[in-house]
């Protein structure tokens, strides 16, 4: 299958709705209010989106480890992206949000794992879509009756038990995608602990776009890995395993594919050193 190129602008899109070939996903979202994002899909979106919610579509019910956004069931996600239109490997999936990539890099991450390379980021997300005076609506596409079928490529992702023993090794990269207070433990509003893994890196996930949620030109996330980029292992992880998929994202266009994704993060990691 043909690569993409994992961002595609606004001008681009507008000229490919009707495209038959081209599925849309709508993966708007608030941690601090979880309705919000399909509430304002269903007020407004780019025309033939559909819509899908971090918390019911893109993670799985939450156990006592495993993180806060467990991955989904493969095979119920398959079907999922089936019925928003990514029948066969031709279909490209563009996915957007209103948060800096911090969702939508969770479904660009998911596809690849799943197989399906032909899935892009919108640049500027759905903010810079308006900007652009682009068309929005308010209907609801029909659902598809085509399915997808996952080919799951494991060596992208790693657990708890890899991370212990991989990361202290010299030839490792570990890599927290959180902001530095939440890295240095100076401040955590969610999860039981503060601090972060023993030995990991801080690239704060942000950095990857500016303040109108562009992405910063490929030089800069090239110079961004500098320091890394000679390693034999990269290891991700943020809070929950969502905003980690906007740094592999990041290292994707900087050059290096090879990344993985510890998906329970730091939230995982905490369950196991809270007390019952």
């Amino acid at each position: 299958m043909t690569q993409t190129n994992p961002i595609i602008s606004a001008e681009w899109l507008s000229q490919h709705l009707d495209d038959p070939q081209i599925a849309i996903a709508d993966c708007r979202f608030s941690l601090a209010d979880p309705e919000l994002g399909q509430q304002q899909y269903l007020h407004h979106h780019i025309p033939g989106a559909h819509y899908l919610h971090l918390n019911r579509d893109l993670s799985s019910i939450v156990q006592r480890h495993g993180g806060r956004h467990p991955l989904p069931d493969p095979e119920l996600f398959a079907q999922k992206l089936g019925a928003i239109g990514v029948t066969s490997p031709e279909v490209l999936l563009v996915v957007y949000d209103d948060s800096r990539f911090a969702f939508a890099a969770r479904l660009w991450w998911l596809l690849r794992y799943l197989g399906h390379d032909r899935v892009a980021i919108l640049d500027g997300g759905f903010k810079g879509w308006q900007a652009g005076g682009y068309p929005v609506t308010d209907a609801i596409p029909r659902s598809n009756l085509g399915t997808f079928s996952p080919q799951i490529r494991p060596d992208r992702l790693v657990d708890i038990e890899t991370v212990k023993t991989r990361s202290p090794l010299p030839s490792v990269a570990l890599i927290d995608s959180r902001e530095r207070d939440r890295y240095l433990g100076n401040h955590e509003p969610i999860d039981p602990i503060a601090g972060h893994i023993p030995g990991a890196l801080n690239y704060p996930w942000q950095e990857v776009t500016d303040e109108n949620a562009q992405v910063r030109p490929h030089s800069d996330q090239v110079q961004r890995w500098a320091d890394i980029a000679g390693s034999e292992e990269i290891i991700v992880y943020c809070g929950s395993g969502v905003t980690a998929c906007v740094n592999l994202l990041s290292l994707e266009m900087a050059g290096i594919p090879n990344a993985k994704l510890y998906a329970g993060s730091w939230s995982d990691w905490c369950s196991y050193q809270v007390e019952d």
